[in-house]
């Protein structure tokens, strides 16, 4: 991200899980899937969730990387595919999940190795949300969106006190 500071968005463990289940609702209708592929790292726990609400007990993982530090995005190199069982016949009645398309390069990605997966995320930014088949909320590219995962309790100050 560059130019002006971005703006943030804080997910908590319960919003997170809140948004999950309503991804997993939408998906539900989409259907049937056999298996599930987290992708790594940010897509773990949403595809558990999702993978828990509707029932499904095969989960892959697809591992990539795109960040060189913690806010600057970088090529996107794919560290892990799915399995051989999971890629056949390009994905068909798999279920991807994620937690974020953001520039849209993961999901790229995705739609060469699984062009008949369903790619699901929970969050998607403008330029993402078109590479995706379903995601619950969308926010714009110039948000930050700061993960349970990657936070711990501390003062916030009020959106008034920044200068904004």
């Amino acid at each position: 991200m560059s130019g002006a500071e971005p703006k943030a968005f804080h997910v908590s463990w319960d919003q997170l899980h809140r948004d999950a289940r309503a991804l997993a609702w939408k998906l539900a209708r989409r259907g049937p899937f056999h298996a599930v592929v987290a992708v790594t790292r940010g897509g773990l726990a949403p595809a558990a969730i999702v993978a828990r609400e509707l029932d499904l007990r095969v989960v892959d993982t697809f591992c990539v990387a795109s960040y060189a530090d913690d806010k600057t995005q970088g090529a996107t190199r794919v560290l892990k595919d799915v399995s051989a069982p999971i890629a056949a016949g390009g994905g068909a009645g798999v279920l991807v999940v994620d937690d974020l398309a953001d520039t849209g390069a993961t999901a790229r990605l995705l739609r060469a190795a699984l062009p008949n997966a369903l790619v699901a995320t929970i969050y998607a930014k403008p330029l993402g949300a078109p590479l995706v088949d379903e995601f619950v909320t969308e926010v714009s590219q110039d948000t930050w969106i700061y993960f349970p995962w990657d936070l711990g309790l501390s003062f916030q100050a009020p959106i008034a006190g920044r200068g904004r």
